[in-house]
């Protein structure tokens, strides 16, 4: 049975057609602004707060802090990275959901939104949320593996049917590129013509970019098209994308996804191996090779350096932990 639309949830669609409108936001951040306003509207009505008006900075407040509180829980598995959640999750607002710190503060900056648009558009008087600050939650460094364990991972995706060639032309093209997963499984058909070493990505706000593609990418690529996905097209509609599906649709992220964890089992690795798992290591590896961190920051689409230089840090604790366990005299 369908939960029952709430006010808050009207001033919601409106705040979300206002983001799609004049800010032109992507389907798959509108989907998260949708999921982080969706919980915080659960969790006023498990407070008794029934309008707008009613919510002042004790309660936005409050919520912080049960967010902060679901970071420690460990008894909900995590929703797997890039997956869209269902309605159906927001409607116990007492379920423990263990939460990243980033999670934390997109969900506040997505409150935080909310209530300045609302105070603009004249719907309540003031900004309630103008004041509350994120918390502080300290900087979590991005997962990367190393290179010998990537190309385990990449090797592993060997065979000779159908569905191992797509998976490995989808692989190196993750690894190649430094993606994300939805930009990957959004890539059509033409945004990677035969004549050009380049793949063309749209990114988070429309923004397009031209990213290379190395030879091994591009021979898998090659290989996919010419073999495969002619045979996967022709079991369903014409669509331009450029992954299908075995149905001939397009592949979608979590498809994606569970394609990355089989080739991962079959790899050996016993590390948790996520579609960012690909991006970090991306990254990670470009730097560690010398290259500059604008460059990077170009290649993977970040509107500022300071995102990008946090992979400066996980290479300098890279060399600290190996200098510390290769100098004789590094430690006491």
């Amino acid at each position: 049975m369908p939960t029952e639309r709430t006010p808050l949830d009207v001033l919601i669609d409106g705040y979300l057609r206002h983001l799609a409108i004049e800010r032109g936001l992507s389907a798959n951040t509108l989907a998260a602004y949708r999921r982080d306003l969706a919980r915080y509207s659960v969790w006023l009505g498990a407070q008794g707060v029934t309008g707008i008006e009613s919510v002042g900075e004790a309660q936005i407040g409050a919520f912080t802090r049960q967010l902060v509180a679901a970071t420690s829980v460990a008894s909900v598995p995590a929703v797997a990275e890039d997956a869209v959640a269902g309605p159906d999750e927001f409607q116990d607002a007492a379920a423990p959901v263990r939460l990243a710190p980033s999670s934390v503060a997109r969900i506040m900056s997505s409150v935080r939104g909310l209530h300045k648009f609302l105070a603009e558009e004249g719907v309540v008087s003031n900004n309630v949320a103008r004041e509350v600050k994120p918390p502080k939650l300290g900087t979590k460094l991005p997962k990367a593996i190393s290179i010998e364990q990537m190309t385990a991972l990449l090797d592993g995706t060997g065979g000779d049917d159908p569905a191992a060639l797509r998976d490995r032309a989808l692989l190196e093209l993750l690894y190649a590129t430094g993606a994300r997963i939805s930009e990957i499984v959004a890539l059509n058909v033409d945004d990677v013509p035969d004549d050009s070493d380049f793949v063309r990505v749209v990114g988070k706000g429309s923004k397009q970019r031209l990213v290379p593609v190395g030879s091994f990418a591009r021979a898998a690529l090659q290989t996919y098209l010419v073999r495969v996905r002619p045979l996967y097209s022709a079991r369903g509609r014409s669509t331009p994308a450029l992954f299908l599906g075995l149905r001939g649709d397009r592949l979608s992220r979590q498809g994606a996804w569970l394609i990355i964890q089989s080739a991962a089992r079959r790899a050996g690795l016993e590390q948790h191996i996520s579609p960012h798992t690909f991006r970090h290591s991306f990254a990670t590896h470009l730097i560690a090779g010398g290259a500059d961190v604008r460059v990077v920051q170009e290649l993977l689409g970040h509107s500022s350096v300071t995102t990008t230089q946090i992979y400066t840090h996980v290479t300098a604790d890279t060399l600290r932990d190996m200098y510390q366990s290769a100098h004789p005299r590094a430690r006491g």
